[in-house]
């Protein structure tokens, strides 16, 4: 079973971690080979006074308890500058007209569903319900009216329960809060950007 390897505290592994460098490329910069940046690292080799001077001017910089990771820039700041207006006009727009058809379909499917709401509302009492009197109706057309209303509610209970509808429902609506929020976002950025 392969041990886990142990962070290197050398200083080139140091400088390395700290702007980011894998050591391919701090080799290319001190002039020497990713193999011989590794043993360094490793504590295989020492450093020599010529990669010693051209790794200081980067070592320099090091704070004083260099983090063996940099440190992300936190999400929240935003970088400094102003945005392209035309670009997030262009995104707002974009972001309106999607989130506009997505309600349009989600206004066709809520509509269905409420008919099948409608239907599961009456169709009890209407099954409930006595049948015409046999003078103005036959047996076979009472019959096939009582199949009817047995089929509507079938209908409606499997549009109200069909799995996929459900889920396409939700994915609809998620997707449309989703680019409504961002389009209020952009809104707000651009009245910013206007003030």
């Amino acid at each position: 079973m392969p041990r886990k390897s142990i962070p290197s505290t050398t200083l080139i592994a140091q400088v390395r971690k700290y702007f980011g460098l894998d050591q391919q490329e701090l080799a290319a910069y001190l002039g020497i080979s990713r193999p011989y940046v590794a043993d360094i690292e490793a504590g295989r080799r020492v450093l020599t006074g010529r990669v010693l001077l051209r790794l200081n001017p980067l070592a320099v910089l090091l704070p004083a308890e260099a983090p063996a990771r940099p440190a992300a820039p936190a999400p929240e700041v935003a970088p400094p500058g102003s945005p392209d207006e035309a670009l997030l006009t262009e995104r707002l727009r974009a972001c309106r007209h999607q989130a506009g058809k997505l309600r349009r379909e989600l206004g066709k499917l809520a509509a269905i569903h409420a008919q099948a709401r409608r239907w599961q509302a009456v169709l009890p009492g209407l099954l409930a319900a006595p049948g015409l009197p046999a003078v103005l109706t036959t047996p076979a057309e009472a019959a096939h009216t009582r199949q009817w209303l047995l089929e509507r509610q079938q209908q409606a209970h499997a549009t109200l329960h069909h799995a996929p509808d459900v889920a396409r429902y939700h994915l609809l609506r998620l997707r449309a809060e989703a680019l409504e929020t961002e389009a209020a976002a952009l809104a707000a950025l651009l009245g910013q950007q206007g003030s």
